[in-house]
């Protein structure tokens, strides 16, 4: 018996609704990815060449326009880790709809018959979760050091006024 499975399969333009769910889910992880790897670039930067407050800075909103970079995009990290598993479980829920479907115009109830929109409806899932967990994790990776720095940045600016 050969298994001829292909992930790809599973995404494959057979019903429009899946294919255009799998393409929502493919490029929000894309970008998710886009953002995350910009983050860790602009986090090594930080490192070599850290952010400071210097003399002649307006103390009070300096912290505020330093720490703007490092926020950047973080809201769409936030939302794909919140909305991903939902658009992949609509994805889910559609393919068994197609599955039934499929099962009530063959009249057969057969593994032929269930695998396959079994398999796509369960992809539709994981690409959901592929998307959520980096960019939930990330997110907030992301905003615990951006939040650090800004109260670090913060106190720098506290003690230069009481100076």
């Amino acid at each position: 018996m050969t298994n001829n499975f292909s992930f790809l399969h599973i995404f494959s333009p057979t019903d429009p609704v899946v294919f255009i769910t799998s393409l929502l889910l493919i490029a929000g992880s894309i970008i998710s990815w886009t953002i995350i790897i910009g983050k860790f670039r602009l986090w090594n930067v930080e490192k070599i060449r850290p952010t400071k407050i210097t003399v002649g800075d307006n103390l009070d909103t300096i912290a505020d326009k330093l720490i703007e970079p490092y926020d950047k995009n973080l809201w769409f990290l936030s939302m794909a880790s919140a909305v991903a598993p939902f658009v992949g479980l609509f994805g889910t829920i559609w393919g068994i709809m197609e599955l039934f479907a499929a099962i009530g115009a063959t009249s057969s109830t057969s593994l032929a018959v269930i695998a396959p929109g079994l398999a796509i409806a369960l992809g539709e899932t994981a690409l959901g979760l592929i998307v959520a967990i980096p960019a939930a994790i990330s997110y907030q990776f992301f905003s615990k050091k951006s939040d650090d720095l800004y109260n670090k940045l913060e106190t720098q600016a506290k003690e230069m006024k009481g100076k």
